[in-house]
């Protein structure tokens, strides 16, 4: 998540794992689902095991915005599909940083079907927030 504070994309980056929710069409948010996050470089790339046919990732292609929450920072941001060209630098990121888990759990995020589901975490221009809530002037 280029542009935002150092620290915060540090703490979303090593977080086990982040709350996403999607923007309705009616403006209203989705149910926050938990998903594993990786950061690569200066962005943070999320997948969906179920690829596309996941009901959260299907709910992150109607409007491309939503609200990630990672323990205390939330960040509004938008979702967008990763460059293809860097799905072996987010496969070794995720198999290093989730190592300690067993190789089949961690494999269901490096299957072609994970693979085709990558969303890059993008902050919303718009975006305010403080440290658990969506509205400080902090970005990331």
């Amino acid at each position: 998540m280029s542009g935002g504070t150092a620290d915060e994309l540090n703490k979303i980056g090593m977080a086990e794992e982040v709350r996403v929710a999607s923007r309705r069409r009616d403006g209203t948010m989705r149910d926050p689902v938990t998903v594993w996050v990786v950061r690569q470089g200066d962005d943070l790339y999320v997948r969906s095991v179920k690829g596309s046919t996941g009901a959260w990732f299907r709910g992150t292609q109607e409007q491309r915005e939503g609200h990630i929450q990672a323990g205390a920072v939330g960040r509004d941001v938008s979702f967008a599909d990763a460059d293809r060209s860097i799905s072996d630098e987010i496969d070794r990121a995720y198999r290093t940083k989730y190592r300690r888990y067993s190789a089949n759990i961690v494999n269901s995020v490096l299957t072609p079907q994970a693979r085709s589901a990558t969303l890059q975490l993008v902050p919303r221009e718009s975006s305010r927030s403080t440290p658990g809530h969506p509205t400080s002037s902090k970005r990331i």
